[in-house]
């Protein structure tokens, strides 16, 4: 463990407090709380330094809200000042575990993610059925209510075996007593710190899975995880010793109406799609999720409370994810009637690609009714 003396003192540093405040403030640069830490960011990263190398670091309380995207989720988002230490705490120990970590966990990983999960997804069942000329099942599983069930206790017997410097987990049990559902349990949704402990905690059921299972073809993004197999006997096999290894080492339990197997060819639901042996489409669930948010957001800028650029914001990111089902017609016509409602309205980002390069728009420029604009959903955005 040479290589990783010191860790403390390396965490501590102004350069990584710093990395870290970047890193904290990244796609929020105008949120109140990133403004207001950035003020006077110098005397801030100071005062945190100082809480650190004296331990008295304590994290503020947690703001909790209801989220539903689609699902109804309960969100505890920590003080900007405290997300700056889960980046600190981040770039230290996360190099050291993320050597561990097997290649197909997705979720929270650089170069991982939602579409390279689906592509593993399809890569995975085009081997097992052989190019779909075989019969081939998924055993498709999840944990019920895995972030509020995580065991502190297992959680910090699991980290310890990598980081031996008992300052850098005093931090780690701070941060995790912050939020407990139950004594000794429970990780708050929203907080780095949390997606990068589930991964260290489900960790050790990939290791399960590749090195007692030996299970070849299996994909994780959180807590959500499937196996390929052409033997449904194998999977159901492999479910019961699933739910054993998770029983007695992690303190979980799969959720029994979400861990089933079902034959390739009837389509499995994976992280938002519907995914088919020869397409893709968007879960029915999320189709209707996005038309209610959509109606939503057309009543808000209705109400003036909302500009144009914000319900296009909206739409243009709908459509990018969108296109990675086989969505053609569905978002012709969802565009057509789009363009229909919004007749007259061009935002920003329609301005600034109709402009010259590096020419700033005049104010003549800005006004809908004398600038003919391409808009960004035309044929080209739907191919």
């Amino acid at each position: 463990m040479a290589a990783y003396r010191n860790l403390w003192r390396e965490l501590c540093t102004n350069s990584n407090l710093e990395l870290a405040f970047k890193r904290a403030r990244k796609h929020k640069t105008q949120k109140p709380c990133v403004l207001e830490f950035e003020a006077d960011s110098k005397n801030n990263l100071s005062q945190l330094r100082t809480e650190l190398l004296f331990h008295f670091y304590r994290p503020k309380p947690l703001e909790t809200f209801i989220l539903r995207d689609p699902k109804t989720r309960k969100i505890s988002k920590s003080h900007f000042r405290d997300r700056v230490i889960h980046h600190a705490l981040c770039n230290i120990i996360e190099p050291m575990f993320e050597k561990c970590f097997m290649y197909d966990s997705y979720a929270n990983r650089i170069g991982k993610g939602t579409l390279e999960a689906i592509k593993r997804f399809e890569y995975f069942q085009r081997k097992v059925s052989h190019n779909y000329t075989t019969n081939a099942y998924v055993l498709k599983a999840d944990i019920r209510h895995y972030f509020d069930d995580v065991d502190h206790v297992v959680l910090l017997d699991i980290i310890q075996k990598k980081v031996k410097d008992q300052k850098i987990m005093w931090l780690i049990k701070r941060i995790l007593s912050n939020y407990s559902t139950d004594i000794g349990k429970g990780m708050p949704l929203g907080n780095l710190t949390s997606q990068f402990f589930a991964n260290v905690y489900l960790n050790e059921l990939d290791q399960f899975v590749k090195h007692q299972l030996k299970a070849r073809y299996y994909i994780r993004y959180v807590d959500d995880f499937v196996f390929f197999n052409i033997s449904p006997t194998v999977l159901q096999q492999w479910k019961e010793e699933i739910a054993q290894f998770l029983t007695e080492h992690l303190e979980l339990q799969l959720h029994p109406d979400k861990s089933k197997i079902i034959l390739l060819n009837r389509g499995v639901e994976f992280l938002g799609f519907k995914i088919f042996p020869h397409h893709k489409l968007l879960k029915r669930k999320n189709m209707r999720y996005f038309l209610r948010k959509l109606r939503l957001t057309d009543s808000l800028y209705r109400e003036e409370k909302i500009t144009y650029d914000d319900v296009y914001n909206f739409m243009e990111g709908w459509c990018a994810h969108a296109k990675n089902a086989n969505t053609f017609k569905r978002r012709q016509k969802i565009l057509a009637l789009f363009e229909a409602r919004y007749p007259d309205e061009i935002s920003t980002k329609e301005i600034n690609r109709s402009l010259p390069k590096k020419k700033k728009p005049t104010k003549e420029v800005v006004t809908p009714h004398n600038t003919a604009t391409p808009s960004v959903f035309d044929s080209r955005f739907l191919n």
